[in-house]
């Protein structure tokens, strides 16, 4: 009997000891087949475009459209959705638009969305079913204003009540909010900025907004305008006075060079000469850079018109100052340099002004050669925004040197014309300066 019950008592422990050996092989077999980090809900992505018209890029702090899609898995179902973006941005003051499509045909759901700042909660009257296509497209949405790459981020509830993380979208990216970009937006909520664009000239030749962004954008153009024609100028004043000379030496030779180099110059079309410099010379196997090719072949240019102001002014000296420094025993060179000249200087001061004025304009025609100067910046982005306004704005930068420049020749001439008859202002004596004092 004791041997039947310990016999028994064996076989109780070895199936005991089986069923645990089975139910902990299930388990393990269970948890190594549940899918960890199973979502409902899968991102697919986001997308942001700028709420007015034409223009692809999203600016921080400015009104934006913002769409999300998402998939909801096989067997589950979601009852709201929180969309969140890093601090900054801003969900206030939106508008949501829900869409959902099982395949190809669109199921009506309600839905309510609470904006909280940089969080949208939306809520559905009834879950989305499995297998939909979620889409929320959110009007009037803001960015941070720092800009950068941002991706969505959020939670969502499914059936069972249950929060979980919702998978980051792909980043959108945002470009950051300037000052020039805030003076924009307020043009374009202005009434009279609306009036004035309405009409087809002004809207097409001076738009305020396009103004505004084209003087930052052409304002490195004209940096590299002005560049090339002060560092080429004083190369032209050396070669015009060079070849005056040359013009007016007694050797026959000597005067038919600087005759030729003169009238061809002067006798050609400078947009000619800048493609010969720039299409002709890599031909002969000579290649410099754009910038101080141009820069030559202003300097090249000006020489031409500059050696006949020189001349003229040189030429226009009175015979007697000649002689007067003949009978104080200088010489040619010394008369030159010492009589000559300095009343040259003051004499031809206006007409070298006008044609440094001349020089700046021309430098416009080195954009048709891929010079990066003000009119190729002008050029480029009237071919980016379909309208004229940024060749106006270029306008105004040659202004701004030009009608300086013109206001100085006026007065230099006036003074002069002074000098010449006698009637300009007199040198005080020194009694007069003592009792001034």
């Amino acid at each position: 009997m004791t041997q039947r019950n310990t016999s028994l008592a064996r076989r109780m422990a070895q199936a005991l000891v089986a069923c645990a050996v089975a139910v902990s092989m299930a388990f393990c077999v269970g948890v190594a087949l549940a899918p960890a980090g199973a979502q409902a809900l899968t991102t697919n992505k986001a997308t942001a475009r700028p709420n007015e018209q034409g223009g692809d890029g999203v600016i921080g702090g400015e009104n934006t459209r913002l769409t999300w899609e998402g998939t909801v898995d096989a067997g589950e179902q979601v009852e709201s959705i929180t969309l969140s973006l890093p601090e900054g941005a801003s969900f206030d003051g939106s508008t949501t638009r829900i869409t959902v499509l099982e395949g190809l045909n669109r199921v009506s759901v309600d839905g309510t969305a609470t904006p909280a700042g940089d969080t949208l909660k939306v809520s559905f009257a009834t879950p989305i079913p499995e297998g939909s296509l979620l889409r929320l497209e959110v009007t009037d949405m803001k960015f941070p204003e720092a800009g950068g790459d941002y991706a969505v981020g959020g939670s969502y509830v499914n059936q069972a009540g249950q929060t979980e993380a919702l998978n980051d979208s792909p980043t959108v990216s945002v470009i950051a909010n300037t000052p020039l970009q805030r003076v924009v937006t307020w043009l374009d909520g202005q009434a009279w900025v609306s009036a004035w664009n309405s009409n087809a000239f002004l809207g097409m030749f001076l738009k305020p907004q396009l103004i505004v962004t084209s003087l930052a954008t052409l304002f490195p153009g004209w940096l590299l305008c002005l560049l090339i024609v002060i560092v080429a100028y004083p190369f032209a004043i050396a070669l015009g006075l060079a070849f005056a000379f040359m013009k007016m030496s007694r050797h026959k030779p000597v005067r038919a060079i600087a005759i030729v180099y003169i009238n061809v110059l002067r006798g050609t079309p400078l947009f000619l000469q800048i493609y010969i410099a720039f299409f002709g010379l890599p031909m002969l196997g000579v290649n410099i850079n754009n910038t101080i090719l141009g820069i030559v072949v202003m300097a090249i240019n000006s020489s031409a018109y500059l050696a006949e102001i020189f001349r003229a002014g040189i030429e226009s000296i009175p015979v007697g100052q000649y002689e007067a420094a003949a009978s104080l025993g200088m010489n040619r060179s010394q008369t030159m340099v010492s009589i000559i000249l300095p009343q040259t200087v003051r004499r031809v001061i206006p007409t070298v002004t006008s044609d440094f004025i001349m020089s700046y304009k021309d430098t416009s025609l080195l954009s048709s050669v891929g010079v990066m100067e003000l009119m190729m910046f002008a050029k480029n982005l009237t071919t980016v925004s379909g309208n004229i306004t940024p060749y106006m704005a270029a306008a105004i930068f040659y202004l701004i040197v030009t009608l300086p420049l013109s206001k100085v020749v006026g007065n230099i001439e006036k003074r002069l014309a002074h000098a010449e008859k006698g009637t300009g202002p007199r040198p005080k004596t020194t009694g007069e300066a003592t009792e001034n004092a």
